[in-house]
């Protein structure tokens, strides 16, 4: 998520779930906790908005296909959903802009990482690579499979690209008395651009093709 949020009132660096719940929604809403540490996001442009609707629906849309086809199959496709890390307490979460995941046993239940199967961010141009580096981590370390970058353009009122990436746990060889940083983490798996192909196509965690003309800002 990317947002200009409102004058930053003074909190501490750490908080509980039950603390934010006590904020302003205005104010709340601009926060995610990481292991109970405040963290502000900023939410982007009208552009930002619309790119993670344009994507919500073309992937409820094929989402829908897929349970047709797979009974067995349940999905839901969201936007701006908050992922709980842990299978207990709410005080580690992140929001991402759009996300899959599979359907939760009672309505109104929080999605935890486990349910995840997809999550996505929509990058605008004030984006940091080290701020979507860390929160890409966290979705890995939550063992999600999947995660999609869609880049804004940063002149025209357009998507750029959009690049599917997929959970690699298992590191390679490294030298004798070096360990990686992270335990898992996301290889790219596919990229897709408007001038170099007609849609977006992979298969997983469902059979997904979205054309470019969906994809319209």
């Amino acid at each position: 998520m990317t947002n200009a949020h409102p004058q930053r009132p003074d909190l501490p660096e750490h908080m509980t779930w039950e603390e934010l719940e006590q904020l302003p929604e205005e104010i709340a809403s601009c926060i995610e906790l990481w292991d109970g540490r405040v963290v502000w996001v900023r939410r982007g442009p009208g552009e930002h908005q619309e790119a993670s609707n344009l994507l919500w629906s073309a992937l409820r849309r094929d989402s829908k296909r897929a349970m047709a086809s797979e009974p067995e199959q349940c999905w839901q496709v969201r936007t701006e959903t908050n992922v709980f890390f842990g299978r207990h307490g709410r005080s580690d979460f992140v929001t991402p802009d759009f996300m899959i995941h599979r359907c939760l046993d009672e309505p109104y239940a929080y999605v935890r990482g486990d349910d995840a199967v997809l999550v996505g961010e929509v990058l605008s141009p004030s984006n940091t690579a080290a701020e979507m580096e860390a929160k890409k981590a966290k979705y890995a370390a939550a063992g999600i499979p999947w995660y999609w970058e869609v880049t804004l353009h940063p002149r025209r009122s357009e998507i750029a690209y959009v690049q599917a990436f997929g959970l690699e746990s298992e590191t390679g060889t490294l030298p004798e008395g070096v360990s990686p940083l992270h335990k898992a983490n996301y290889l790219l798996v596919g990229a897709w651009s408007p001038g170099d192909s007609t849609e977006i196509t992979i298969g997983h965690p469902f059979p997904i093709t979205i054309p470019w003309r969906d994809l319209t800002l």
